[in-house]
């Protein structure tokens, strides 16, 4: 294997190392506070019910009124999947504004995986932008030799057959 090729497929496995650690982290951090934050919101929920006298059936309707307002917080977001997508957006600076950590070390540790993520990622993108435009190259070269190339001999070998 070439060694630029060595060096693309190092920093992927990098790359995608390091979303998997990050993943694992904010996990960590960040779901030990969403599930005391979803025990807090059940409490009020059975609050709500026994204050405004709420049947089941009417509050699941109610809860279904609020969730299509605002779909990105239907379910738990800081599971390992969830934990995933975000490292995603936060070293390719998507960044979408729905999810972001809510505590305070999951927050610092956003911004210092941030600013070493970045430029890895950064890295790898070019480094994947080289081998593909090596890549579009070769496979130029070889399409211009069969478009080029192959009609000139046919002509020649069949002008030479007529001669």
């Amino acid at each position: 294997m070439k060694r630029q090729n060595l060096r693309t497929v190092s920093l992927i496995v990098c790359v995608f190392s390091y979303l998997l650690v990050g993943a694992a982290v904010f996990d960590a951090l960040e779901s030990e506070a969403e599930i005391g934050h979803k025990r807090l919101l059940e409490q009020k929920r059975s609050d709500l019910r026994r204050k405004y006298r709420f049947s089941a059936e009417d509050y699941r309707e109610f809860e279904r009124l609020v969730l299509r307002a605002e779909p990105h917080r239907a379910g738990r977001q800081w599971r390992f999947a969830g934990s995933f997508y975000f490292a995603i957006t936060v070293i390719t600076t998507i960044g979408y504004g729905h999810a972001a950590p809510g505590t305070d070390a999951g927050k610092v540790f956003c911004m210092f995986y941030a600013i070493l993520g970045i430029p890895l990622t950064l890295v790898m993108f070019q480094s994947l932008g080289e081998r593909m435009n090596i890549l579009v190259r070769m496979a130029h070269s070889e399409m211009a030799i069969h478009v080029y190339c192959l009609p000139a001999k046919l002509v020649k070998s069949c002008l030479s057959n007529v001669l």
